[in-house]
């Protein structure tokens, strides 16, 4: 699984290298960095190093995940999609498939979430930002939807963008996780 995991880290390090020829990333102490909570984040993988990273570029992440599950949380899915690059190029791909362009992925959440019930309450946990270029980063994560008869969620990989008008998601990789199995009762 890890090894999975390291080597589509490596192919999209190599694709951002690619889309993104600026050279080396000189990346500044964690010093200023705030804490995860005062950024917004409910939590944070307790197990990975913490690797020096760009205080700014984190913060920016952070705030761009924070705004989007507090507008899917209102309703809004028009502003959760605000995180999203607006073009025929963002991609998703998830258990149905592949969905490419901005539209097609807002109509995908709105064929799935037609109403307040089915969004739910949404929280991102367990973030793990990775610098892969000066505009460019990795984000992994877990998601969670609190709805009143479930509670799914699963893991995000996301590759992000710094734009002129800031930080967007270019492409999403989002996968659902199995409900853990009830309990058995003790004898």
């Amino acid at each position: 699984m890890k090894a999975a995991r390291y080597v589509v880290a490596l192919l999209i390090l190599g694709l951002a290298v690619l889309l993104f020829p600026s050279g080396p990333v000189k990346i500044p102490p964690r010093a200023n960095l705030p804490s995860p909570q005062d950024a917004g984040v409910t939590a944070w993988k307790k197990d990975v190093p913490a690797a020096p990273q760009n205080a700014e570029l984190e913060t920016s992440l952070v705030f761009l995940l924070r705004s989007q599950a507090e507008a899917w949380n209102r309703g809004d899915i028009e502003g959760f999609m605000a995180g999203y690059w607006k073009s025929d190029k963002t991609t998703f791909a998830g258990s149905s498939g592949v969905s490419r362009g901005w539209e097609a992925l807002l109509d995908r959440y709105r064929r799935n979430y037609p109403d307040r019930a089915a969004m739910g309450q949404l929280a991102f946990t367990e973030l793990e930002i990775t610098p892969l270029a000066p505009n460019a980063a990795l984000i992994l994560g877990h998601w969670q939807l609190k709805r009143q008869n479930d509670q799914p969620g699963g893991l995000f990989t996301l590759v992000a963008r710094r734009f002129p008008e800031g930080w967007r998601i270019i492409h999403d990789h989002t996968s659902a996780s199995a409900p853990p199995a009830p309990a058995r009762a003790r004898k």
